[in-house]
């Protein structure tokens, strides 16, 4: 299989990659081929032909370097990105951070996220019950908290791109001040940093119904040449790139022509 990506006669661009799934759900499960084998055989029905792997960093006792590498061997059509996903558990990222540093050189990405705001024990963005966190509060206060979070992330030297990067809207929730306002010291460093953000298709099924992230956040990544990557955060084989026909139209609108691939953490950039 040919893995240079085509061109569509019509507008639309084609999307290929997937950066953002999660075989193991939200559970420990040991990387096998039996695991791991439905996703590829699900990625090329969907036109994918490079895919990462990125299950949250506390179940990193499943990833299995090894099994990714016969996974390859069985696979040749189908780019397989050995990633994982940086978040801000306060309970696990400590040790997230160690096997990352420890594994570098054998993963390809790394995303980096965030989940918990003032409550350790509780992800924000669990439906329903993180709702409950922003009951109260000051809008405005809580997403300048979450992007100061988001900074610390980028600024981590650990990940190559920020994943779900507007993910404190997901209950609906919406700032008084202009949202470019109080992303724009966040991206600014993600651009100095040479970092990617990722197109979300996952907020499509979230309460919120809105890409990651939304419209006024990418205009203004665009406007600092900020790459981007697409993903649909998919924890079943049968989310792998999800409504990504949805996804090409609003890229088509916003006039995206590029998408961005990791190897070793090189990113690659390809024309659509």
């Amino acid at each position: 299989m040919n893995n240079t990506p085509s061109l569509q006669r019509s507008n639309t661009p084609v999307l290929f990659s997937d950066y953002h799934s999660h075989p193991q759900g939200h559970r420990v499960q040991h990387y096998t081929q039996a695991l791991l084998q439905p996703w590829i055989d699900s990625a090329p029905v969907k036109g994918i032909i490079d895919i990462a792997f990125t299950d949250h960093d506390r179940y990193h006792a499943g990833v299995d370097f090894d099994e990714l590498d016969r996974l390859r061997e069985k696979n040749p059509g189908v780019k397989i990105r050995a990633g994982i996903e940086l978040d801000n558990d306060p309970e696990t990222s400590g040790a997230g951070r160690k096997w990352i540093e420890q594994n570098w050189e054998r993963l390809d990405f790394v995303l980096g996220s965030v989940h918990y705001l003032s409550r350790a024990d509780q992800m924000f963005d669990s439906v329903p019950e993180g709702a409950q966190q922003f009951t109260g509060r000051d809008i405005d206060e809580l997403y300048s908290d979450y992007f100061r979070r988001v900074r610390e992330m980028a600024a981590s030297g650990l990940v190559d791109c920020l994943a779900h990067l507007d993910l404190v809207k997901i209950h609906g929730h919406r700032p008084r001040a202009p949202v470019t306002e109080l992303v724009d010291e966040t991206l600014e460093l993600i651009r100095t940093r040479k970092l990617a953000i990722e197109l979300s298709t996952a907020g499509w099924r979230k309460p919120v119904n809105e890409l990651y992230p939304s419209d006024e956040i990418i205009t203004l990544a665009i406007e600092k040449k900020i790459p981007f990557t697409i993903a649909s955060d998919a924890h079943s084989w049968a989310q792998l790139g999800e409504n990504y026909e949805r996804l090409a139209e609003k890229m088509s609108a916003f006039g995206i022509c590029e998408v961005c691939v990791y190897e070793e953490h090189r990113r690659i950039a390809h024309r659509l």
